[in-house]
């Protein structure tokens, strides 16, 4: 099996969708005209890069890459990694490995002095982050809105 990172395009989109059921079980789908309505701004965002691992043709996996201007730290700017999921068909097999080497060297060519993510409550998440050069070093905090 061949696997390879890129950008994702338009016609990732329902793979996509798939992925993001996985990893939100409980979330009701997109309509489509909704799913594309939403993929429209994400692409005409600025430093938003959404990445998919294809093996084969097959869209095995995903993360979503945000380079966030700064002011801060010489006007360095953040990546923020998010909606990082790996079809289950397709884990333990160096995918989300090669979404994180990809999710790297887009901040590092984009000047970043920094990558940051959150993570799910799960030990198995924090060993996979930890096995990727990440580090626990901050406790973030979220407030969710209705």
């Amino acid at each position: 099996m061949t696997i390879i990172v890129r950008t994702a395009a338009e016609g990732d989109l329902p793979d996509l969708l798939t992925l993001y059921g996985e990893l939100n079980p409980d979330d009701a789908p997109l309509s489509r005209t909704t799913a594309a309505a939403v993929w429209a701004d994400m692409s005409r965002q600025g430093g938003r890069t959404v990445l998919v691992a294809d093996a084969d043709g097959a869209v095995a996996g995903t993360a979503d890459c945000l380079v966030m201007p700064n002011l801060t730290r010489g006007g360095r700017a953040i990546l923020f990694v998010e909606n990082v999921v790996v079809a289950g068909s397709f884990r333990r097999h160096g995918v989300g490995r090669l979404l994180m080497d990809a999710a790297v060297r887009l901040g590092e060519t984009a000047g970043c002095y920094k990558i940051q993510l959150l993570a799910a409550d799960d030990a198995y998440v924090h060993t996979f982050y930890e096995a990727c050069g990440f580090k626990a070093l901050a406790q973030g905090f979220r407030r969710y809105l209705s």
